[in-house]
């Protein structure tokens, strides 16, 4: 295995499918797929006919999808695959106990060499250039030690999958491969995450943010910080969703818009295609990966992010962010917010910032502590079974 790391930005979802099904194809030990969505179509099926062959080879092929995210795919899709003596599992089949949390990562790791870590799941949408076909997204294939740390993380999620429950250090971990590139687990729980830190970290000296986000709600903390880097100098641009698949979540962020650009933030929407990528550069660091920067994914959803201190990538995917604003979005500027500042639009604004900001945290939120009572009078019975074990009367 390589001890340095080497990058490849990829710039649109069909650019990056087709890396990781080349990836799989020429995979010797082990492949290990996790995704939210796995949708029965024709690069789904490509992918379900490359692992199988994988497989058929003599390649370990694992692949974990999310039941929730994946809900329409057939329970026998994988028939073959495991035939063949691949594996598959979903991730916390649908119970009312642990509905809320999912696992939304999308992630890629051959031979514990080569990972792919990014927003794309496998489904036709994601399937295009993001400009005249398909959803914008994209993500980087990453030769080099982190994969094996990527792996590692595979292995655990892979037990977790077929889980009731889940124990896991709170606040997600932090997994540092070398100086130049940082692993970020995403997952449920109200306290630190590793994410929100490495991001708060970085905007204190950080002169040129780019933030191209599909849903955005950032904690209330964040945001002071974003307008913090502004009030000392800083440009912080913010690429969102013109077109999104969850209206909602659009209506919400637009809730921040005034508030964002009375601060000094550059607000710009996307307007070609649905918008799905998850991308923040400052200066030389990329974060990359399935997050968003809402509550779901930072407090609820297990997610992977990467944070890499690269000048060459920086300036690869700062290249398509510029593209971006110069040739396929519009600013939203001080007049446009005052053109949309109905009452009735201002209304069900606030009621989707309640739904997203509120009602679906505080639900996730009750079962943890559910969980975390149970887990307690377990532990309090079992020592009581140890004590009258030692201590009879």
């Amino acid at each position: 295995m390589t001890e340095t790391h080497s990058f490849t930005w990829h710039d649109t979802g069909q650019n990056w499918l087709n890396a990781k099904l080349r990836a799989i194809a020429t995979a010797r030990l082990s492949v290990c797929l996790e995704t939210f969505t796995f949708q029965d179509s024709d690069i789904g099926r490509r992918f379900r006919d490359a692992l199988t062959a994988a497989a058929r080879r003599g390649v370990n092929v694992r692949v974990i999808v999310d039941a929730f995210g994946s809900f329409g795919l057939r329970r026998d899709y994988f028939d073959e695959l495991v035939a063949t003596g691949g594996a598959m599992r979903w991730f916390n089949e649908l119970r009312l106990a642990s509905f809320s949390f999912r696992d939304h990562r999308k992630l890629l790791v051959v031979d514990s060499e080569l990972a792919f870590v990014g927003g794309c799941n496998i489904a036709r949408e994601y399937d295009g250039d993001g400009i005249t076909t398909g959803w914008r997204d994209g993500g980087v294939s990453v030769l080099g030690p982190v994969a094996a740390v990527l792996a590692a993380e595979f292995d655990q999620q892979w037990e977790r999958a077929t889980a009731r429950r889940w124990t896991f250090p709170p606040g997600g971990l932090r997994q540092p491969a070398t100086s130049e590139v940082e692993a970020l687990f995403i997952k449920p729980g109200f306290g630190r995450n590793p994410l929100r830190d490495a991001l708060r970290r970085d905007l204190a000296t950080a002169r040129d943010v780019a933030i191209t986000a599909a849903y955005f709600l950032p904690s209330h903390r964040l945001r002071q910080r974003l307008a913090q880097a502004v009030a000392r100098g800083a440009r912080v641009r913010v690429l969102l969703a013109g077109k999104s698949d969850v209206y909602l979540m659009q209506l919400t962020s637009r809730s921040l818009y005034r508030h964002l650009v009375h601060k000094g933030l550059e607000i710009w929407e996307y307007l070609p295609q649905v918008l799905h990528a998850k991308l923040i550069i400052m200066d030389d660091i990329v974060y990359v990966g399935s997050s968003n920067l809402d509550p779901r994914s930072l407090r609820i959803n297990f997610e992977i992010m990467l944070r890499i201190q690269n000048s060459d990538l920086a300036a690869a995917a700062r290249q398509q962010f510029e593209a971006d604003l110069a040739q396929r979005a519009i600013p939203i500027t001080r007049d446009a917010l005052q053109a949309r500042g109905s009452r009735w639009l201002r209304l069900k604004q606030r009621l989707a910032y309640w739904l997203f900001a509120r009602l679906d945290a505080d639900v996730a939120a009750l079962k943890l502590q559910k969980w975390r009572h149970r887990k307690a009078r377990l532990l309090h019975q079992m020592k009581r079974v140890r004590h009258s074990a030692t201590h009879p009367a």
